[in-house]
Formats: C-alpha cells, sequence, structure tokens
C-alpha cells in the first residue's frame, strides 16, 4: 500500500496494490472496469488513478501469488482482503464486470453485494451504496 504525506504531516492512502504473476493484465482489467487512467506503467509496476482523483489502484509482480478461495474454508488460501465498489444498479454492474472478464460467485451472501472475482483471483465485492 502507498502511502504519502500531506502538508499538515499526517499520511494519506493513495492506492491499494495488487499482487499479480501478469500486472499489465490485471491493470488493464481494472482500467476497463473503473474507468481508470494509467500513471505508470511497466511490466512489473503499474500504477492506475481516477480521473477525478482519490485512491489508486497500483499493480506490482508476484510470481508467487496464490488466488484465494471464496467462500473460504479451512486449508484454504483465504481472502485477506478485497475492494468494495459501489454501483447504482447491481444487474448493470455485474453485467459490466463480467464483460471486462470478472466471475460472479454462485454464493452470495447479501441481497445488496455481489461478490466477484477478477481474472486473477482477486476478490472484489459490487454494491448498492445506502
Amino acid at each position: 500500500m502507498n502511502t504519502s504525506t500531506t502538508q499538515s504531516g499526517r499520511p494519506r492512502l493513495s492506492a491499494v496494490v495488487l499482487d499479480s504473476p501478469e500486472p499489465p493484465e490485471l491493470a488493464t482489467f481494472y482500467q476497463h472496469l473503473l474507468g481508470m487512467e494509467p500513471e505508470q506503467w511497466s511490466p512489473d509496476w503499474i500504477v492506475l488513478r481516477a480521473p477525478d482523483g482519490g485512491v489508486g489502484i497500483s499493480f506490482q509482480r508476484e510470481t508467487a501469488y496464490v488466488p484465494p478461495q471464496w467462500p473460504q474454508r479451512p486449508g484454504d488460501q483465504q481472502v485477506q482482503d478485497h475492494l468494495d465498489i459501489a454501483v447504482d444498479d447491481l444487474v448493470a454492474g455485474v453485467a459490466h464486470a463480467v464483460a471486462a472478464g470478472a466471475e460472479l460467485f454462485e454464493f452470495q451472501p447479501q441481497d445488496t453485494v455481489r461478490v466477484m472475482r477478477d481474472p486473477h483471483g482477486h476478490v472484489f465485492c459490487l454494491y448498492l451504496p445506502e
């Protein structure tokens, strides 16, 4: 996770970093899903930023990456974190994510959330904000 310091000296979150065996492939998925633009792009490290600012997503090469399993079961690689992505319409949001390359899990624990997997196995949730 990247942080930078503001003028007040207090750290601020600037990006979430996802490990990937192929960062360009995963970054391309999130670029299409979220409409983010590349700020930095190399085979091993990519930074995407939202056009309106805010927290970005970075991708780093990790050749030993093991995708988590969901729902989680003892002995499986556990989900340690996930992205929450707000949508105005769950059906349209899921269709957009699937068209970009995501997979919808069969098990869905909540009516206002859809748990999905990106092309490299990272779990993310589309949700309707209250």
